[in-house]
């Protein structure tokens, strides 16, 4: 694996990012922020101290990752997709809010993208969910609620309309109950990965 590359423009203030991973034009990782190997992160994308980001995972342009998120191994997010981690938000220099925002335990809220799920583009990801392993998150889909492994979700406020498979297929059946018609993966591996 190759050391990491970080474009002329790229402002890359973290140590904690790993072999063969690249960040692009305009990208700011920030001190505090941890990207694992052989990632891609493309232009105009910011990573905020303590984001946690897996390995082989692509951030499209325009994207934020903000503290209290995690993108476990091989996810990808698509451009523009926006990730939360305040529920109530406020200016914190306001006087109101001033005290709420003067220890993180008061408004942080995480946020945990399982191994292998898709964010489509434009998609937003309301703080506090975990979005399960292999699902595919829609295009412009606003999700506010938990989402379950290899679930299919579209929609404002997103729904499961089916299930997809490992390599990213939709499964002709809502309960799948035969091996995936693109790659051949057996019945047995998604039924037992829906109980992990």
């Amino acid at each position: 694996m190759s050391a990491r590359y970080s474009h002329p423009t790229a402002i890359v203030e973290s140590n904690r990012i790993g072999k063969g991973t690249r960040v692009w034009a305009y990208a700011h990782v920030q001190s505090g922020a941890v990207i694992g190997d052989n990632c891609n992160v493309c232009d105009h994308v910011f990573v905020e101290s303590g984001a946690i980001i897996g390995s082989n995972v692509t951030l499209k342009n325009h994207v934020c990752v903000w503290e209290g998120v995690t993108l476990e191994d091989d996810v990808f997010v698509g451009p523009l997709v926006a990730f939360t981690n305040d529920i109530h938000p406020r200016a914190a220099r306001m006087p109101e809010s001033r005290e709420r925002y003067a220890d993180k335990k008061n408004w942080l809220v995480p946020t945990v993208v399982e191994q292998g799920a898709t964010i489509g583009a434009n998609a937003t990801l309301i703080a506090d969910v975990r979005i399960g392993r292999y699902s595919f998150i829609a295009a412009g889909a606003i999700v506010t609620s938990d989402v379950e492994p290899f679930a299919l979700m579209v929609g404002t406020p997103a729904r499961k309309v089916g299930s997809v498979c490992r390599c990213g297929q939709r499964l002709d059946k809502f309960i799948p109950s035969g091996p995936c018609h693109h790659c051949g993966t057996t019945p047995e591996f998604f039924h037992q990965a829906h109980t992990l």
